[in-house]
């Protein structure tokens, strides 16, 4: 996982001889793996296969077809952050171009250090040539990535996520409804609920759950045995019901079920924030820079609304309903 990236990177700094051969002189066997790593690897691997910041993918390589790629992380929470990753670093990227612009510093070092972090990820379209663009046209670039990057999650072409629970188990279920709406305040979006079921099952409780969950749709999953590795080439095509299988591969006809998660009211001068899982007294509203940005904090997760000009002010009120909260400007 280190020696790839490390060498992208030595070869990036050759071609621009920023370090002066320090770099050269890393042993990445020596390296270890520190805590938070792993997710930072596990985006990479996802980017090298689907090019969330427009990349070219790396899909056609003989050893890595594919049809759909089923991540599974370590956590939910890993997953939370993962979703939302491209959307915090553009904000740290708006702190350190101002840092760059307004500092001697700055001014001197980031263009030679944002074209060493190009040349080793290829943020940019191959074929680009960074020296000779000016500083604003390189943190644009990066900016750019950083949108394509965050705007995959609210693709159901490209990322499609799914709720995962046990409608026998009431906790399960308000488990899965509360992590619904971190998913949204991530900048992901879900398209679609899956319950293991056993042949026991009870249709009130699928029927409870449904409506719990709608507009999504929610489908049943034949409970699998793992006291000996599963023989998925039989599961997938013999036990999976077609409803499930239409479910997991038409996201783009199913993506019109979606509730958006904020809706702008001009005549009413409202903002309207889709939050399933969660009650007014866990949300906090925060402003900062005047009227133009929403700060929301619930479920451990903040996200940023840029608020359009006809609505921009200070908060006038909010009132819960329907798992949405109105936020009215004045």
């Amino acid at each position: 996982m280190l020696l790839e990236p490390l060498k992208k990177l030595k070869q990036a700094d050759a071609s621009l001889n920023l370090t002066q051969g320090v770099l050269e002189g890393v042993v990445g066997e020596e390296l270890g793996v520190l805590p938070g790593m792993d997710s930072l690897f596990s985006a990479l691997a996802l980017e090298r296969l689907v090019g969330f910041f427009g990349i070219v993918a790396q899909k056609n390589h003989q050893q890595e077809k594919f049809d759909i790629i089923v991540y599974d992380g370590i956590s939910t929470e890993e997953f939370l952050r993962l979703a939302g990753v491209c959307s915090k670093a553009r904000l740290y990227l708006k702190y350190m171009r101002q840092l760059a612009d307004k500092t001697d510093f700055g001014r001197l070092a980031g263009p030679s250090l944002l074209r060493l972090v190009d040349e080793s990820v290829g943020l940019t379209s191959q074929g680009s040539s960074l020296s000779v663009k000016t500083s604003g046209e390189i943190w644009e670039t990066f900016e750019r990535g950083l949108e394509r990057g965050s705007s995959a999650f609210m693709d159901p072409l490209k990322v499609a996520c799914y709720l995962m629970m046990n409608v026998e188990c009431p906790a399960s279920v308000n488990t899965a409804l509360r992590f619904w709406g971190c998913t949204i305040q991530a900048g992901g979006q879900v398209f679609g609920s899956i319950s293991f079921a056993n042949p026991r099952i009870h249709l009130e409780q699928v029927e409870t759950a449904k409506r719990v969950f709608a507009p999504l749709p929610l489908e049943l999953m034949p409970h699998v045995s793992f006291g000996s590795y599963p023989d998925w080439s039989t599961i997938v095509p013999n036990s999976l019901s077609d409803k499930l299988k239409h479910l997991l591969s038409n996201t783009k006809n199913d993506s019109s079920k979606v509730i958006p998660p904020v809706k702008f009211d001009a005549n009413k001068k409202s903002v309207t924030l889709f939050m399933p899982g969660f009650d007014k007294s866990e949300i906090k509203l925060y402003q900062y820079r005047g009227g133009s940005e929403l700060l929301v904090e619930a479920g451990d997760q903040r996200r940023v609304i840029d608020l359009p000009s006809g609505i921009q002010g200070k908060v006038g009120g909010a009132k819960f309903s329907d798992r949405c909260l109105v936020v009215t400007m004045r």
